[in-house]
């Protein structure tokens, strides 16, 4: 398909974009470099080492273990988190003497609260395990589900749910077949944040309060002084979570887009 004239100065920005990113990029990577030369190995490791280290960690029996640890923290959470946020915003929605209880108390309470003082709570509560990860890192994800889904309840085409509720009165089948649909933007911008805020906080999670995952490996290697390894699951869960965002995030949101857009 041939770009029109007006597409071209679009398409002329983005390549110049991606140079951009691409030269500074490049440009920080030979900056450490330069800089892993001129001080200890113990202080900042090279990407050379760095890159070593990553691939330890998918090829060593027990890295890829404690990274499979914090994949099942990640994901547990994210899911009780989901199932918490959207039953909290449909009881908002729904109950109105609960709206003000979970919009004016609940809701801001969960995201004011400090994540080191869930932190704190759960390993006072639970112990050092991995039930204080998956406690601590859900209570802080569930604002983010609940004020996620509340604004797609809000939101919703008024129109389009007055013609459900025309066709029928059966309160699940329009649940089901109209709410739930026209909710999968906000559904998938829950999830989104989510994955991306639970990583940060379950490697926190994990050095405190954690007895496995890639958290906890963190932990071990700097009481050993292994600063190649640190910085080697920085480096990985950096790399990691980008590569989701690229591949599987950005085109569904392409997807969600087009399927949902009012043009």
């Amino acid at each position: 398909m041939a770009i029109s004239t007006s597409q071209m100065p679009v398409a002329r920005t983005r390549r110049r974009g991606k140079w951009v990113a691409h030269g500074f990029s490049l440009a920080a990577l030979g900056l450490w470099w330069l800089y892993s030369q001129t001080v200890p190995a113990y202080q900042l490791p090279g990407p050379g080492l760095v890159a070593a280290g990553m691939w330890e960690i998918v090829t060593t029996a027990t890295l890829r273990r404690q990274l499979m640890m914090s994949f099942f923290h990640v994901v547990s959470s994210i899911g009780l988190a989901f199932v918490i946020g959207l039953a909290l915003a449909m009881a908002a929605q729904s109950l109105w003497p609960l709206r003000r209880l979970i919009d004016g108390r609940i809701t801001p309470f969960l995201n004011a609260f400090s994540g080191i003082g869930w932190l704190f709570l759960s390993i006072l509560w639970f112990g050092v395990n991995s039930t204080t990860v998956i406690f601590a890192v859900t209570m802080i994800l569930i604002p983010f589900s609940v004020i996620n889904i509340r604004t797609g309840l809000i939101e919703l085409d008024g129109e389009i749910r007055e013609l459900g509720r025309s066709l029928t009165r059966n309160r699940w089948m329009h649940f089901r077949l109209l709410t739930l649909p026209m909710l999968a933007p906000y559904f998938f911008a829950t999830l989104r944040t989510s994955f991306g805020v639970a990583w940060k906080v379950v490697l926190t999670a994990e050095l405190f309060g954690g007895n496995a995952g890639i958290g906890y490996q963190l932990n071990v290697a700097r009481q050993e002084f292994d600063t190649e390894i640190i910085f080697a699951i920085i480096a990985f869960i950096i790399a990691f979570v980008y590569l989701v965002e690229v591949t599987v995030f950005a085109p569904m949101q392409r997807r969600i887009a087009r399927r949902f857009s009012r043009d």
